[in-house]
């Protein structure tokens, strides 16, 4: 479940001490930063956790690295270690916290990297979807990836040309981690509703002033949801209050905040979609 804004926030988290509500039930906890901390051991609870090198390799080679520094590449966390990079992607259940190393271990937990400080980042995985890869270079397992929804050089020019080039559903394309990083489900819908699109239409019939509206929309929905420290739907990620901004998603048969037409749902590439009728007519 984890979007941009989502893994941001986590980010931002680790890269300074803040007060967050990580733990289950929401109690502010003081979530303390990471950086400058060495790793002292690294206890790999399910191997397939590790996607490169092998869990063993990845515990030998991390033993003693110093992290310098912690970013976000679309949905993946990129922590910086003295010589490599530590990357975890979240997946739909993923989560990280950071702990004294005297606390018990909980259900789910797959990995705990321990500093010589005596506290440890644990990644806990109900669904057994995340990974972790500890890689040389970033671009190893990131360069697939499309243009950051505010990467500087992602003009309204180019991504009206980015989509003039695909005839794909928009909703799916939007989607599609190699098309742009970091946007998913939540944070498309939302997107689309304010950019007035409706999530059926084909990427190239969205004209310029369509493009430049969207792109517009993306950043700024964005950009709210990193404000509210992410949405908060499931057990899964706690602490964010994006999910009361929600003007189409999962409102299915609720008034549209602009006209009061029923918010509808439907699947669009396998994914349950939300977005108004009117607000949002399809162009084809």
């Amino acid at each position: 479940m984890p979007e941009l804004p989502e893994v941001e926030t986590i980010v931002r988290a680790l890269r300074h001490p803040t007060h967050w509500p990580f733990q289950a039930g929401g109690d502010l906890a003081l979530q303390p930063g990471v950086i400058g901390r060495q790793i002292s051991t690294a206890n790999v609870l399910w191997d397939k956790t590790v996607a490169f090198p092998s869990a063993e390799v990845f515990k030998q080679q991390i033993q003693g690295l110093q992290i310098t520094g912690v970013s976000r590449r679309g949905k993946f966390l990129q922590i910086y270690l003295n010589a490599m990079t530590f990357l975890v992607h979240l997946r739909m259940s993923g989560d990280l916290r950071v702990e004294p190393d005297v606390e018990p271990l909980k259900l789910h937990d797959r990995l705990a990297i321990t500093f010589t400080d005596g506290s440890r980042l644990v990644f806990n995985d109900t669904r057994k979807f995340g990974r972790v890869w500890l890689v040389q270079d970033p671009q190893s397992v990131t360069g697939a990836l499309g243009p950051d929804p505010f990467d500087e050089d992602l003009t309204p020019g180019m991504f009206a040309g980015m989509l003039s080039s695909s005839r794909r559903r928009i909703k799916p394309l939007l989607l599609d981690q190699t098309f742009i990083a970091g946007v998913g489900n939540i944070y498309s819908d939302e997107a689309l509703f304010k950019a007035g699109i409706h999530p059926m239409t084909p990427a190239n019939r969205i004209d310029e002033d369509g493009s430049v509206r969207l792109l517009a929309a993306i950043r700024s929905v964005l950009n709210e949801g990193i404000e509210r420290n992410g949405a908060s739907i499931d057990w899964v990620y706690r602490g964010g209050t994006f999910q009361n901004q929600f003007n189409v998603y999962q409102r299915a048969g609720q008034p549209c905040p602009r006209c009061s037409t029923p918010i509808q749902r439907m699947l669009v590439g396998q994914r349950g979609t939300h977005f108004c009728p009117h607000c949002q007519v399809m162009n084809l």
